[in-house]
């Protein structure tokens, strides 16, 4: 009778704690599946054709990486109620306050570029003109906003999150191509590290984009403010916890699946087939798989590319609204009618309408935006993450929920290594060839 009387006790636990879960479930979800963006599939896209499975070990660091940088913001915004942009100001004053947003409006905006280029990529694959998704797309964004209700917009968006799985067929299909390598090969390319022929700058550069697109400054502000937004507290830090360790691990298997399909289907091809965006990967692959097969997977890609860039414009454009308002004091909220908070929605529309344009422009540099931009984002991350840790070690701030030892030693530690390639990539930029030779020399 006893054990029967416990066995209920201990489902009746799990139920409310289920409950609690999938109430708390959304921010850290919705942040890291967004960072498989339109210009992240891209990065992993040239990253499997260039480098095949070598580099596949990146992730196993990066799912840490993620996790570390984006629960900080959980704690952040349950504790203090505050978003990102506000505790700057509050916390280091105006100077470093208008610092980080101007920081957060210029990387925000370039990366928006992006993800129109993924959208108008996609679509064009389906014979629409970039002009006409474009019109369409930013219509679309700003209805899924405009509901008044920060459920609403949850709700959407993690339904569109469920398709960034579609690139996980791919994989399977591309490793059934004649010259891809045995699954073996994934898991070397996984558990050892590789520097694929040795430290060079197009290594460094596909390296910090590659981190560039899976941490981002946007991703800092988008999830404090939304924890805000939704009205977490102090009791739900345990499960935003864990809904954004399950995050890290979701955008982290995504992205190691695309490059396994670029990998097995480009890299090993005999001749080796070079890919440099998202959309000639999805056409590349047609002739090189059975014909259902083929096209299946061109139409996946184009699928997931125009997800990502929906969820990726959807989300940055967000937390640029959420940012200016919380410095400029006017309302900020998605619980909030246009009437209510109408400079919230007027900066979303504004920066949706600015960055869209650029992709109209004639003989703009597409392909070259969308890796450079990785890059620009993760050379602007050790500011935005040195803000952080900083904050969530002020006591005033967050009293028993500062770091622990161990998180300020994992922060920190991501914060010297984003450092370094960072300034790797600068010396290899200015002096073209000096690493090569370096590494040439030493014995």
């Amino acid at each position: 009778m006893y054990w029967i009387s416990k066995s209920f006790h201990l489902l009746n636990r799990f139920r409310r704690q289920l409950f609690v879960f999938l109430a708390v479930l959304g921010p850290g979800i919705i942040v890291m599946v967004a960072d498989n963006d339109a210009g992240g599939i891209s990065t992993y896209a040239v990253t499997g054709s260039k480098y095949g499975f070598s580099l596949l070990w990146i992730f196993i660091i990066l799912i840490p990486m993620a996790y570390y940088v984006q629960e900080m913001t959980v704690r952040l915004g349950a504790v203090t109620k505050r978003g990102h942009a506000e505790a700057i100001f509050e916390g280091f004053g105006p100077f470093w306050g208008w610092f980080s947003l101007s920081d957060l409006a210029i990387t925000n905006w370039l990366t928006l570029v992006t993800e129109y280029i993924g959208m108008t990529a996609a679509m064009s694959m389906f014979g629409i003109p970039p002009v006409v998704t474009f019109v369409v797309v930013t219509a679309i964004l700003f209805l899924v906003v405009l509901s008044g209700k920060y459920w609403t917009f949850e709700k959407l968006t993690l339904f569109f999150c469920a398709f960034n799985l579609v690139y996980i067929p791919a994989a399977f299909w591309a490793m059934r191509t004649p010259d891809a390598p045995a699954w073996g090969g994934v898991f070397k390319g996984l558990l050892v590290p590789n520097l694929a022929g040795g430290l060079s700058g197009d290594l460094i550069f596909v390296l910090l984009a590659n981190i560039g697109t899976t941490i981002a400054p946007w991703m800092i502000f988008f999830q404090q403010s939304a924890v805000v937004d939704k009205g977490l507290d102090i009791h739900d830090i345990k499960f935003g916890k864990l809904e954004t360790f399950i995050g890290s691990i979701t955008t982290c298997l995504v992205a190691a699946f695309i490059i396994i399909t670029t990998g097995a289907a480009f890299f090993y091809h005999r001749p080796p087939i070079s890919v440099e965006d998202a959309k000639q990967t999805a056409e590349a692959l047609v002739p090189l798989l059975p014909a259902g097969q083929g096209h299946l997977a061109r139409t996946l890609f184009a699928i997931g590319l125009f997800d990502a860039g929906f969820l990726g414009a959807l989300c940055i454009s967000l937390s640029t609204s959420w940012a200016v308002g919380e410095v400029f004091g006017w309302a900020h909220s998605l619980n909030k009618s246009v009437r209510d908070a109408p400079w919230f929605y007027v900066i979303y529309l504004g920066i949706l309408l600015t960055s869209g344009a650029v992709v109209l422009i004639p003989g703009a540099p597409l392909i070259t935006i969308t890796m450079f931009v990785q890059v620009v984002a993760v050379t602007l991350l050790p500011s935005a993450l040195v803000f952080l840790i900083l904050i969530l070690n002020d006591e005033a701030f967050m009293g028993e929920h500062v770091n622990t030892r161990w998180e300020n030693i994992a922060n920190w530690g991501i914060v010297i290594f984003v450092t370094f390639m960072s300034t790797l990539f600068a010396i290899s930029t200015l002096f073209p060839g000096f690493l090569e030779s370096l590494f040439r020399r030493s014995p």
